[in-house]
C-alpha cells in the first residue's frame, strides 16, 4: 500500500490541474448574436481564443498524464520531490492566466515566449520530479522496465519543443507548428525507447 503522504500529494496534485483546466473554460467568450449567422460570425472572431483553448487543455492534459502515471509507482516522498511537484503545480495554475495573455492583440513574440516558457518550465520541472524519484529510489520494486527512462524522454521532447518554439517565433508566427509535433514526436521517441528493450528480450 502506498504511503498515505503520496496519496494525499497526487490527490492534492489531480485537484489543482482540474481547476487549471475549469480556469481555462470559464475565460471563454460566449458567443453572442440574435441570429444563426450573427452568432457563428461571432464564434468565427473569436476563433483564436476557442483554439488556444484546446491546445492549453491538451497540454495541462498531457502535464497531468505524466505525473499521474508517475506517481502511481511512488512509494514514499523524499527528496525534493514536494518542493517540485509544488512548482510544477504553479506552472498548471499559470497556464489559464498565459492563455489569455496568448490570445492578446499585438506583441506576438512577447505573448508567444510567456506561454511556451511556461510549459517549457513545467516540462523541465517534471524532469527534475523524475530524477529525484529515480535517485532517491521511491519507486515500487515491480515498476516497468524502462519506465522513467521513457517518462524521461517524453518530458524532454516536451520541455525541447517549447524551448525551440521561442527562437522560431521570432522568424515567423508558425512557431505553434512546434506544439503542434508534440504527440508525434513523444509517440517517435516512446518507440525508439522501447527498442533496445524490444531487441534484447529476443
Amino acid at each position: 500500500m502506498r504511503a498515505a503522504a503520496v496519496e494525499r500529494l497526487t490527490f492534492f496534485a489531480d485537484a489543482v490541474v482540474a481547476i487549471a483546466i475549469t480556469l481555462l473554460a470559464l475565460d471563454l467568450p460566449v458567443p453572442a448574436g440574435t441570429s444563426n449567422y450573427a452568432m457563428l460570425h461571432d464564434v468565427q472572431l473569436h476563433n483564436g481564443e476557442y483554439v488556444a483553448f484546446l491546445i492549453s487543455f491538451l497540454v495541462i492534459g498531457g502535464h497531468w498524464r505524466g505525473h499521474h502515471r508517475l506517481f502511481g509507482y511512488v512509494t514514499v516522498l523524499g527528496g525534493r520531490v514536494p518542493m517540485l511537484t509544488m512548482c510544477w503545480l504553479l506552472m498548471q495554475v499559470l497556464t489559464p492566466f498565459a492563455t489569455r495573455v496568448l490570445t492578446g492583440d499585438g506583441a506576438f513574440q512577447t505573448r508567444f515566449i510567456f506561454y511556451a516558457g511556461v510549459q517549457a518550465l513545467a516540462g523541465l520541472l517534471f524532469l527534475l520530479i523524475i530524477n529525484e524519484v529515480r535517485r532517491c529510489r521511491l519507486t515500487r520494486e515491480d515498476i516497468p522496465t524502462g519506465f522513467l527512462r521513457t517518462a524521461t524522454f517524453r518530458s524532454a521532447v516536451i520541455a525541447t519543443a517549447f524551448l525551440v518554439s521561442i527562437p522560431v517565433s521570432f522568424v515567423t508566427h508558425w512557431a505553434y507548428a512546434c506544439w503542434v509535433a508534440i504527440p508525434f514526436l513523444t509517440n517517435v521517441v516512446r518507440r525508439m525507447a522501447r527498442r533496445p528493450a524490444g531487441h534484447a528480450a529476443r
